[in-house]
């Protein structure tokens, strides 16, 4: 460059003729002619492509493969060796690998596609899981993560659930519309199968009716991507890998899922305090602009659930999602809906709520209600002590002393007798029953009739003394109403 000045500083400035020039510096016409023309040297120009005289011919027979490798599984397409040795095997190419790499290289760079900057105006969303590795109780566990983003303010909302499901996926929309105080009016989703049923041409989509649910709950418009087009929500799918090294580095060791939430909402919240590059202001300052363009939250709380059919088995066991969940024995054998939610699994017949379960996440298991057997076991008492759905059940010590008591007194009827005064549980809390077993021994009254009496009227909700519950017989009985007045002719007579 020194070398380039100087020439063009004489000659142009008349110091020195082009011609003494060239006699100067040894140049010739031509590249004199290049220095005073261009300020800076322009560099070596092709004036066109260097023919591959070996590679050449075999240039269309590489973009063939190549073409048709956008057809094939990501796994099983050619590499640029595979490339080399067909073309080296089945069509005699002499060359060598690097001029067929970089014609690879070449064809690939001039494919790759190009996106189009997006606008986002205030008021809409995009949502997306991701997965993530945390410690659960001293146990590495896989968690999916629901994130819902806001391109316009940047921010972000973060839970984690046990797994990508229906139930989690309606329970992340619910409580990411409750954190950011409104509804965002239009989201953007993946074509995920909790959502879309079929893809149809286009954009149009047949949804499912939990998606439809959720949508007629709280009225914003969807927006699903093209297939394999996950760049029309570009921003969320950036957040996911930014909230997985921003918030679960190091990994989290937490004793309940419920726990890592909080500390994920605690982070959302600070993050606001954050300034995207390129905007105004900070994201807290941004989301306010959003939130002015949400939808209000409905005043119903939205029930994310689950609802589908099952049947309880020969054993009185209902199975959803891989375990099982015991009913009263007296739905064995019937059709039955199951209503699942992250937290619970109700179990329904016809109108009635027949059980109740905490939900697992964990599969293959099994989750008895003792007092669903109990029923059964009242006719068949020889199995009492062995019945798995009773093996982890603890009863307070006075029980375990009424049982002894009851089979002392009654040899033949005992266990049955103590069985049916456990079937108060049907009715009564474990806590009411335990305080009636208690002044039951303290009275030494320990009949399962005499313990029924006890508790009805130790409860907060006593029924009558006598009912006609078992005695259809008397409720045609008829007892005269007593004149009292009758007797006061008693207290006039005088005894002689």
């Amino acid at each position: 460059m020194e070398f380039w000045k100087e020439v063009r500083r004489e000659v142009l400035t008349n110091e020195l003729s082009q011609r003494a020039a060239c006699q100067k510096y040894g140049l010739g016409w031509h590249t004199l002619k290049k220095i005073l023309t261009h300020a800076e040297p322009p560099g070596y120009r092709l004036q066109q492509p260097r023919k591959k005289r070996k590679l050449g011919a075999f240039v269309p027979i590489i973009e063939q493969i190549l073409e048709a490798d956008r057809e094939a599984p990501k796994k099983q397409r050619h590499t640029v060796r595979r490339i080399f040795e067909r073309l080296r095997d089945e069509h005699g190419y002499s060359g060598g690998l690097t001029m067929v790499s970089m014609a690879v290289r070449e064809w690939r760079q001039s494919r790759k596609e190009v996106f189009l900057p997006l606008s986002h105006p205030p008021g809409e969303a995009q949502v997306d899981y991701g997965e993530a590795k945390i410690k659960l109780n001293g146990q590495e566990t896989s968690v999916a993560l629901l994130v819902m983003t806001l391109p316009y303010s940047g921010a972000i909302f973060v839970q984690a659930f046990p797994r990508e499901c229906t139930e989690t996926f309606l329970e992340g929309h619910r409580r990411a519309f409750e954190y950011l105080g409104g509804v965002p009016r239009r989201i953007s989703y993946d074509n995920l199968a909790i959502a879309v049923i079929e893809v149809l041409k286009g954009r149009e989509r047949k949804l499912t009716n939990e998606f439809l649910r959720l949508q007629s709950h709280y009225l914003f418009r969807e927006h699903f991507c093209l297939v394999r087009r996950a760049n029309e929500k570009g921003h969320v799918e950036r957040l996911v890998g930014f909230a997985r090294r921003s918030f679960l580095v190091p990994v989290p060791e937490v004793d309940s899922l419920e726990t890592l939430n909080r500390q994920l909402l605690e982070r959302c919240q600070q993050d606001l305090e954050q300034r995207t590059r390129g905007k105004p202001a900070s994201k807290r300052e941004l989301l306010a602009e959003d939130r002015a363009a949400f939808l209000p939250l409905p005043k119903q709380t939205f029930e994310s659930r689950r609802i589908t059919d099952g049947t309880a088995d020969s054993q009185s066991l209902v199975r959803f999602d891989t375990n099982d969940y015991s009913v009263p024995v007296q739905y064995a054998h019937r059709k039955l809906l199951v209503i699942a939610t992250v937290e619970e699994v109700r179990l329904v017949f016809e109108d009635r709520l027949v059980a109740r379960h905490w939900r697992s996440w964990e599969r293959e298991r099994t989750f008895f209600e003792p007092v669903h057997y109990l029923a059964l076991l009242e006719r068949k008492p020889g199995g009492f002590d062995f019945a798995k759905p009773l093996e982890q059940w603890e009863l307070p010590d006075g029980f375990a002393l009424l049982r002894r008591r009851l089979e002392a007194d009654d040899p033949r009827n005992g266990t049955r007798s103590y069985i049916r005064v456990l079937r108060l549980l049907e009715k009564f809390s474990l806590s009411q029953l335990t305080d009636a077993v208690e002044y039951a021994l303290d009275i030494d009254v320990i009949d399962a009739d005499s313990l029924r009496t006890i508790v009805e009227h130790r409860s907060d909700q006593p029924v009558p003394l006598f009912a006609l519950d078992g005695r259809p017989h008397l409720a045609h009985v008829r007892v005269e109403i007593t004149q009292v007045s009758a007797y006061q002719a008693l207290l006039t007579e005088v005894t002689p």
